[in-house]
């Protein structure tokens, strides 16, 4: 599932491509929103709150999308034969007369007031990027929290606790701080909660930055997806587990954590 980092980017790339300049089409295939006319309005702003995708008109009104699992969204000049959107894996159009953003197998897809958008967004925990982050740092030291007993690598993927966090920044995070995955998230005393969704920022925006220069997935690492390679510090095999311990694997509703056995002993 696209993470925080991939919507920053994502969000950048729509605003570059819209903003500034009327929608002459417009098109969502969505049931609810299949009625919803937006041509001639025009894109002030397209920005990312945790997971979720904010594209916000001049009158008022913002397209909210979440990409889920396999969504995406792609940018084609305008006039393109890429730009027609033909595919049925389109469930959104929004074009200029110069550029053309196709959103795919995109996972929710709705209109509102944008003065709304606090009631969308209001069970979210702070978003991890957000430029206000390390203001509301210790909130979501607090949230980390909320049920004492959850591992860690559970709290962090709620995204309740703090917006944007998914498998992937989950996993390196705990590396990158050498906890284990499945340590109880209220045995850590609250400088450690801090430190460790602040290492989560700073990883995930190194990953914006690189993704900037080298685009998505240019960024290299530790233990994410590297099952049984050597781990980048001490050679130890990487292991896989879930959210629900270290000896099982994913599967249905479970989520994959990939870990250092050696650096991230069970305390």
């Amino acid at each position: 599932m696209p993470e925080g980092d991939v919507l920053r980017l994502t969000a950048a790339r729509l605003g570059a491509a819209l903003g500034g300049s009327p929608l002459v089409r417009a098109e969502l295939r969505w049931p609810s929103a299949a009625g919803v006319d937006l041509v001639g309005a025009t894109v002030r702003e397209s920005v990312a709150y945790g997971k979720h995708l904010l594209t916000r008109l001049d009158d008022g009104r913002t397209l909210h999308t979440h990409l889920r699992m396999d969504g995406s969204w792609r940018v084609y000049r305008t006039g393109s034969r890429e730009a027609a959107g033909r595919s049925r894996a389109v469930r959104a159009v929004l074009a200029t007369a110069s550029w053309t953003c196709l959103g795919l197998q995109l996972g929710m897809l709705d209109v509102l007031r944008t003065r709304d958008e606090p009631r969308l967004l209001g069970h979210l925990g702070p978003d991890v990027l957000g430029d206000d982050f390390p203001d509301r740092v210790e909130e979501g030291a607090r949230r980390l929290t909320a049920d004492a007993a959850r591992p860690l690598c559970v709290a962090l993927l709620d995204q309740r606790t703090v917006a944007g966090f998914g498998t992937i920044w989950t996993a390196e995070s705990l590396f990158a701080t050498r906890r284990w995955p499945w340590t109880p998230a209220g045995d850590l005393d609250v400088d450690d909660r801090r430190a460790l969704l602040l290492t989560g920022r700073r990883l995930m925006s190194r990953s914006v930055e690189v993704g900037r220069r080298a685009g998505l997935g240019a960024v290299e690492l530790a233990v994410h997806g590297r099952h049984r390679a050597p781990c980048r510090r001490c050679r130890t095999p990487v292991a896989l587990g879930s959210t629900s311990g270290p000896g099982r694997r994913p599967d249905g509703g479970e989520r994959a954590i990939y870990w250092c056995p050696s650096c991230q002993a069970a305390p």
